[in-house]
């Protein structure tokens, strides 16, 4: 089973690992328990309506709305409304998303309802089996038609650690000319010390003091000599983060004093009192 990681636009990376067989099987036999007796207590309604109708094409239409509604109306609605989450997969920690990793729509969640009814209803599930067994990523025909998988959500996303200033660097880090560090330099520099900690220690050590080279650069002038290059990187970076903060606040109070100046009366006319 492969292990995935998705990219947001903020540069967020997330843990989406496709579930293991055995945790389908379990969340599809707990989907598959409740939509059976829901399926049961509809026929039963539907025995005792039918029993008072004269119209036998009546009751078999019914009959047929209440199929459907177990096998694909039911979840349908409830994949689309809760993003890919099922009473069976919410008590597994699961989820079903898009091959991109952003969340199921309608259009997903009711191509994976309708291949359902053949795939489980049908074969009694062996289609599905086989189908998710063979597959490196762990999908069912559904999936693969719909273009979604299942990914194990219970503990959550990885949530980079803030970055902190290193207290015995920050007067050199305020006082430094700092250049714009490239979009993907800055990134790789801030997912490189999100996971210093699982990192083996020459690994870690080769990759800090290649960034910090790079990084360097665009930094004037160089940090205290023997410094090391977890902490530089940190400097740069927090520092680098607390500027565009400050100008976005800057920028943020002169647009407010533009635009109240925008929409006073003209000289010698004065502004009505409130």
């Amino acid at each position: 089973m492969q292990q995935d990681e998705i990219l947001t636009g903020e540069g967020v990376l997330l843990d989406a690992r496709p579930v293991s067989f055995g945790v389908r099987v379990i969340g599809g036999l707990i989907d598959a328990l409740i939509y059976l007796t829901a399926g049961y207590g509809l026929l039963m309604l539907l025995l005792v309506a039918s029993a008072s109708l004269e119209d036998q094409g009546l009751a078999t239409a019914l009959s047929v709305l209440a199929l459907a509604t177990v096998t694909v109306i039911a979840p349908t609605t409830i994949e689309t409304l809760s993003r890919g989450r099922s009473v069976g997969k919410l008590a597994m920690g699961v989820r079903i998303v898009r091959d991109d990793g952003g969340p199921v729509r309608f259009r997903q969640a009711f191509v994976r309802a309708l291949a359902g009814l053949g795939e489980f209803w049908l074969t009694l599930a062996s289609a599905a089996v086989i189908t998710s067994v063979v597959h490196p990523r762990g999908k069912r025909v559904g999936d693969i038609l719909a273009g979604t998988y299942a990914v194990r959500i219970s503990g959550g996303a990885r949530v980079d650690r803030a970055l902190q200033m290193p207290a015995h660097l920050a007067g050199w880090a305020h006082a430094a000319d700092m250049r714009r560090l490239p979009d993907g330099l800055a990134l790789a520099s801030r997912q490189f010390l999100a996971r210093t900690a699982a990192l083996h220690p020459e690994s870690r050590a080769q990759l800090g003091n290649e960034l910090a080279a790079q990084v360097s650069a665009y930094v004037a002038p160089a940090p205290p000599p023997g410094t090391h290059a977890e902490y530089f990187l940190a400097a740069v970076l927090a520092e680098r983060r607390d500027r565009e903060y400050a100008n976005a606040l800057r920028t943020a109070a002169t647009r407010d004093a533009e635009s109240i100046l925008m929409h006073r009366l003209p000289h010698a006319v004065p502004d009505p009192e409130n």
